[in-house]
Order: C-alpha cells, then structure tokens, then sequence
C-alpha cells in the first residue's frame, strides 16, 4: 500500500518505521534537516529502535518536505502532526492537522485519512463534516524515547471507526508488531478520541498521587522511598509509574489533561480539575524547598523532562526555573543539547565542571551519575533513578 505519514515527531516517525517495513511510505516533514537525516538512515529524534531501524532495517521509506510529492497517489495517510494547547481558547490548536487535510484534500482526495494527532472530544465527527473526507482516528499509546518500542510491542490497537476498512486499518498497524496477540479495539471516532485523553490523565494522575506522596514526607521528615515501596507491593496498585518528580510534562501530559478538563466544562468533577492543580501546587513547593535554602545562583540541571531524552517541552524544571527567578535569584543552565548561549533569557553552560562550581545548588528532575561528586549541592526527588 502506498502511504504518506505527515510530522516527523515521536508518533509520526515511529508509524511510518513500522509500516514502512510492509508498505511504501512516504514520510512528510517541513524541516529540511529531519528530511536530510532521515534520507541518510539517521533519526533527527533520541530514540534508540528508531535510530536501529533507520541504520540495519530494510525499510521502503523516503521523506520529504514537498506536498505535492508527498501526498499525490497516496491510498491512505496518517497524519501525526502536533497539537498544542492554547490556554487562551482552552482548546487544543489544530492548525497543523487542518493544514494536511487541505494538502491530502488537493492532492489525494480519495485517499483514507488516519489522524494520529491527539485530538479534543468530538473533533472527528466534525472535520469529516466539514471536509467531506473519509477521516478515522486512531489513538497513540506511545512512550518519549522509546515510541517505536511501544509500536512494536503494542498494548492495544483502537480504531475509531467500526467498519471492514477500519478492521483492516488495524491489521496493517499490527502487521508490522512484533507480538502475535494484540488487543485491537474497534469503537466510534468520539470514544476512540476520550480513550487517548482519559488514559493520558490517568497517567498524569497516577504521578500526581505519588509525587504529592512524596511532598508529605519531605515536609514530614519522612523516608518517601519506604512509604512507595510498602504502597506498591499491594498487586493492585503495582511498582510502576511511581517515582517522584518536579511534575508531569512533556508532550501529552500537560496539553491532555488541560483538554479533558476543558471537556468536562458542562460536566460535574472534582478530581480532573485536581489532577491540573496538584501538578502546579508539586512545582510551588519544589520552588519553595529551593528558596527555603537561600542560594544566591541556582544551578539548573538538564531542562529535559527524562534521562536519554532531547524533549523539554512542558517540562516541569523550567516552570519552576521561572518561579525562582521571579524571586530574584541568578540561574545557570546546564542543557549540552543546546547549541544557544542563552534559553528563555539565562544563561546556559556545556562545560559540566564550570556549572557545577558555579552555582550554590543544583536542580536535578531525574539524577545522574555526574552528579555524585556534586551530591551535597544536589536537590532532586528522584528516588529510584528511572524515569
């Protein structure tokens, strides 16, 4: 089958790896340097499957940055590009998932279009109304820095749409697994849509219970690590997802929960709108244990929201970053994936020795090895060293 897979990102990139292994595809990104890199069998993003499958996989797969090339003749295109969220509107912006429909409307009008772009509630039913296109929806459960794993080894497969071809939309997605059995779920666009934004707040919950945890023992003086380990052994609630951190962030996260609870505008709750305040009350206390310690410069360890990442986008660190400038204090960065000298107005340093004799104390969302020989200038809550 041909297909176009548009954004290049964790979700796109990893969809048109594992289809590319069956199929032809055709990957479409504007930024000429991710289409340079990909074209060499290199991955523009930290992830270690999409950077093997890329070098040692046989793989019918070619990027560009050209519509009319990417799109024309396409039988199916999945289109993965981001969805940021406006807090202004309190909705999801959508622009860039339009700006594919109007190039797959101009170039491939017959062709089944799959959005893989998280989405609000209800989106679906509209633009398929509003663009007379066959659109279906089909959620991504994906990991940052380990998508294609997460793609290769899926727990379920949902397609928003209950028909033969959507049947057949999943196959093609299970076909190039690795595992044998997997869960596929068939279901209306609107639950599909709720599916990817509840699991996701889910998730954020379940950070939130711990690290809010964790914030009751720091303050009472108590060992968080003893209390996690007692609570997760209980088989139903489990040892996963449990390691405190400065807040959830990222690329789902923030932007998922905000849009379910705008959902939830005419809908009673209490606990969805808890979940989006507990993570900025997480980032109000980190910010107040930092100043509680009266350092003049404060030293900012990685700006990325995980170890082996390249992501910073929500992260948590650099909220808190802001809250602690706002009272006055000098920050240095230390981001070696940065090539500015300069991020949101601070200062940022690559040499790890200057910065760490630099700064009073050291802000560590997730710990590193380097930072032993530092250890009594280091504040993280990392207590388990995984992400």
């Amino acid at each position: 089958m041909k297909i176009t897979v548009a954004g290049m990102g964790y979700v796109g990139l990893s969809n048109a790896i594992l289809l590319a292994q069956h199929n032809d595809v055709t990957a479409m990104e504007i930024l000429p340097e991710r289409v340079e890199l990909i074209n060499k069998g290199k991955s523009p993003i930290v992830d270690k499957e999409i950077s093997e499958y890329l070098a040692n996989q046989s793989l019918t797969l070619k990027a560009t940055n050209e519509p009319r090339v990417a799109y024309s003749g396409a039988e199916l295109v999945i289109i993965a590009t981001p969805t940021n969220y406006d807090d202004e509107t309190n909705h999801f912006d959508t622009s860039a998932v339009e700006a594919a429909f109007e190039m797959v409307a101009k170039y491939a009008p017959d062709a089944t279009v799959v959005i893989k772009s998280t989405i609000p509630v209800g989106y679906t039913s509209e633009v398929r109304k509003r663009y007379k296109m066959d659109i279906i929806f089909s959620p991504e459960f994906l990991r940052e820095g380990q998508a294609l794993f997460d793609n290769l080894h899926p727990s379920r497969i949902i397609v928003g749409e209950e028909s033969y071809k959507s049947e057949q939309i999943a196959q093609l997605f299970a076909q190039g697994a690795l595992d044998e059995q997997i869960p596929i779920l068939l279901m209306p666009s609107t639950e599909a849509e709720a599916v990817k934004l509840f699991s996701n707040t889910y998730l954020a919950l379940r950070i939130s219970y711990f690290n809010e945890l964790d914030t009751y023992a720091e303050v009472r003086g108590l060992n968080a690590q003893y209390i996690i380990e007692g609570v997760g052994l209980d088989p139903r609630i489990g040892s996963h997802y449990n390691n405190p951190s400065f807040g959830y962030g990222g690329y789902c996260l923030p932007k998922d929960t905000k849009q379910l609870l705008a959902n939830y505008k005419d809908v009673p709750n209490n606990l969805i709108q808890a979940i989006v305040d507990s993570n900025a009350t997480r980032k109000e206390h980190i910010t107040d244990q930092i100043l509680k310690a009266q350092p003049k410069t404060v030293g900012i360890y990685r700006l990325t929201m995980k170890s082996n990442s390249d992501n910073y986008r929500q992260s948590a660190i650099i909220d808190i970053m802001k809250q602690i400038r706002a009272e006055g204090k000098e920050i240095l960065i230390y981001e070696p994936t940065l090539k500015e000298a300069t991020f949101d107005g601070e200062k940022v340093m690559n040499n790890f020795d200057q910065f760490i004799n630099s700064v009073d104390i050291i802000l560590a969302n997730r710990y590193s090895k380097e930072l032993e020989q530092v250890q009594d200038k280091v504040y993280s809550r990392d207590i388990f060293h995984n992400n």
